[in-house]
C-alpha cells in the first residue's frame, strides 16, 4: 500500500498525463472536424460561377455542377453544411419533367427548377430534410439549382427570373 502522503504526486502525474493526451487528441482531430463543417469535399475545386437575374438585380453564386448519373444521384446527400451563396446545379442533359427528393439530405434546401433557356419554371422552397416525398418540377426542365433554404425568398428569386451559366442557351 502506498502511504497517503506519497499518493498525491502520483495522482497529479496521472491527471497531467491524461489532460496532455486529451489535448493532443483534440488538436489532431480539430482540423478534420473544422474542414468537414466549413465546406463540402466533393467538387470543391470544381466550382463554377452562376448568376440569377432578378427584379432587384443579379445574384451571384458559386456552384458545383452534377453532370452524370452518379453525381446527380448523390447530390447534396450526407452533407451537413452549405456556405451562403453556394449551390449545386443538376444538369439533366435534356429538357423533361423531373422529380427530386431529400432522402439522406440533412440540409433544408430551395430547389429551383430551370428550363433550357435558363428561365426559372418553379421553386420548391424550404424542403424537408431526410424526406422521401417526391418534389416535381412542375414542367419540363433542363436543370435544378439547389441552394440553402430561404435563399429564394431572401434574394427575391421568382419563377420567370433567368439563370446565367454556360449550361443555358
Amino acid at each position: 500500500m502506498i502511504p497517503p502522503s506519497s499518493s498525491l504526486p502520483w495522482r497529479r502525474a496521472v491527471l497531467v498525463a491524461s489532460l496532455a493526451l486529451a489535448g493532443v487528441l483534440l488538436v489532431c482531430a480539430t482540423p478534420s472536424i473544422v474542414r468537414a463543417q466549413q465546406a463540402p469535399v466533393a467538387g470543391e475545386a470544381a466550382l463554377e460561377t452562376l448568376d440569377i437575374e432578378t427584379a432587384a438585380g443579379p445574384k451571384h453564386f458559386s456552384v458545383e455542377v452534377m453532370r452524370d448519373d452518379t453525381q446527380r444521384a448523390r447530390g447534396l446527400m450526407f452533407r451537413r453544411f452549405l456556405p451562403p451563396e453556394r449551390g449545386m446545379l443538376f444538369d439533366f442533359k435534356r429538357e423533361e419533367p423531373v422529380a427530386m427528393w431529400m432522402k439522406n439530405t440533412f440540409l433544408s434546401l430551395d430547389m429551383i427548377f430551370v428550363d433550357r433557356t435558363g428561365r426559372i419554371v418553379s421553386i420548391a422552397e424550404n424542403t424537408e430534410p431526410l424526406s422521401e416525398r417526391i418534389i416535381p418540377s412542375g414542367g419540363p426542365v433542363l436543370a435544378v439549382l439547389e441552394v440553402n433554404a430561404g435563399t429564394a425568398q431572401r434574394l427575391g428569386i421568382k419563377p420567370g427570373d433567368r439563370l446565367r451559366h454556360s449550361l443555358f442557351r
